[in-house]
């Protein structure tokens, strides 16, 4: 069996390459589209310490000097470019890789046979659309395809052979058949999973409860292995690299760069009745989410099948995603158009916002999608950052705009989005309930935090669109610790 380990660690590692590989160009990509932004508007910094934990704020101004109509014109057309080849890549290139590949690999470990699943051109089309999707600004995250990803590397490693390239490699050749193939795809699964969260045990209990139904004990510790691997090598590479730059420190892990709840807080039994009421909300907004998706998707293809010619339907479906996109865009130009000086975090991208404005606050949390903005809705001791009126604005905004996402012709994940929605609404809650009892100093009132009831909304909504219970609660302690 020493050959089958083997394998399983190859997998893991590969996976943990590509997990890093992933979230550099991503990285990359949206700090090139902001600092293109940044060229048309007027900058000035000074050092200085914001509640958020920045180093440097900046403030950046769109009056006389500064061209509101080139600042937004510049986003738009490098998301744009990004959004068109990355559907393009899809529809064109690789039809299998649309829109996250998960249901293909549940479909397909649950005996469903399925063309082109797990091919290279799938690989790279995939890849591709994926980290342009992400960095374009949809409200979409990698997960999805990283797990499909996850599943190609685990079924290209093992089976060692490849008819689109004419490749066969007289090695592992007793791995050729289902069920060694089954086992091996659904160890890469689990690995792209625990690459993306840090978690490898996530991973594990994610293929158990969610991907495979043929299951074994053997099997269950190779895939932990496996993800395990994923995981160190993930974490590895991360320690010193950033936009493919060397920081140095190579395999020093920072814990205050991975822990976001570093001091435990004393929990009181009141706490229980507001995680209630997000657990019940989190289940029916969940609900609403899946059936509203539903019905986008059926209306999508009724749409798209009432048009003959197969180029136009294609062209059609970019066409879809170049318009979510440019929706997606409008709290930038919300944002711009207040003409106020902004607020901007120099963290890679800019965050910005007017100065107190509610409108601007919303801009903000839109603007800046994804895991960076999933920390700043996490927070703690931040009571009075964000108001109703930007947390319900960005809600009602993002909710509708990421299930519009869903579905349509990119490789994108749901996990970001789902995590995002439910951060929205839970630090609503938390702030009802700051109005209600107060901002509390001592030990016995610390859990009345907006950020904790964030982090509780977060894990409600996902549980309640993904319906995982047991596997999501070890995600979300590995993220959160």
């Amino acid at each position: 069996e020493w050959d089958r380990w083997l394998l399983m660690g190859l997998i893991g590692t590969a996976v943990g390459m590509l997990g890093f590989l992933i979230h550099q160009i991503i990285d990359s990509l949206i700090k090139l589209k902001w600092d293109l932004v940044e060229n048309y508007l007027q900058v000035s910094k000074r050092n200085g310490t914001w509640s958020m934990g920045a180093d440097v704020v900046i403030y950046l101004s769109t009056g006389q000097d500064g061209n509101i109509h080139m600042t937004w014109l510049c986003a738009l057309g490098s998301g744009l470019a990004m959004v068109v080849l990355s559907s393009g890549s899809v529809l064109f290139f690789c039809p299998a890789g649309s829109p996250s590949g998960l249901p293909e690999i549940i479909g397909y470990l649950n005996g469903t046979s399925i063309q082109h699943l797990f091919n290279i051109k799938t690989f790279l089309g995939t890849f591709i659309s994926c980290v342009l999707a992400v960095a374009s600004g949809l409200f979409c995250g990698p997960e999805g395809p990283m797990i499909h990803l996850g599943a190609l590397l685990g079924c290209g490693l093992s089976q060692l052979q490849s008819d689109t390239l004419g490749v066969h490699l007289p090695i592992f050749t007793r791995f050729r058949n289902s069920a060694d193939k089954r086992s091996f795809i659904t160890a890469g699964a689990g690995a792209g999973i625990a690459s993306v969260f840090r978690a490898p045990i996530g991973g594990l209990l994610f293929t158990l409860e969610e991907v495979s139904s043929f299951w074994d004990i053997r099997l269950a510790w190779q895939t932990f292995f496996c993800c395990l691997m994923a995981t160190f090598t993930t974490d590895l590479l991360s320690s010193s690299l950033y936009g493919f730059v060397y920081r140095g420190h190579f395999g020093f892990f920072e814990a205050e760069k991975r822990i976001i709840f570093w001091n435990l807080l004393d929990m009181n039994v009141l706490a229980f009745v507001p995680t209630i009421l997000l657990g019940m909300l989190g289940g029916l907004l969940g609900a609403l989410f899946v059936s509203l998706n539903i019905k986008i998707n059926k209306l999508r293809m009724q749409f798209f099948n009432s048009i003959p010619k197969l180029s136009l339907r294609k062209t059609s479906k970019l066409l879809e995603t170049v318009l979510i996109l440019v929706i997606s865009c409008v709290p930038l130009v919300a944002s711009l158009g207040s003409g106020r000086n902004f607020l901007a975090l120099e963290v890679g991208c800019i965050f910005s916002f007017p100065c107190s404005s509610e409108q601007g606050s919303a801009a903000a949390l839109l603007v800046e999608n994804g895991k960076r903005g999933i920390t700043y809705l996490f927070k703690r001791g931040t009571h009075e950052e964000f108001g109703y009126t930007s947390l319900c604005t960005a809600l009602a905004f993002y909710f509708i705009l990421s299930c519009w996402t869903a579905g349509s012709a990119v490789a994108s994940g749901l996990v970001i989005p789902m995590l995002y929605t439910g951060a929205l609404y839970g630090r609503i809650i938390g702030l009802i309930l700051v109005s209600i009892l107060g901002v509390q100093t001592n030990k016995y009132g610390a859990w009345i935090d907006p950020g904790l009831f964030a982090a509780i909304g977060a894990a409600s909504f996902f549980s309640g669109v993904s319906r995982l219970t047991i596997s999501l609660t070890v995600i979300m302690v590995s993220m959160l610790s």
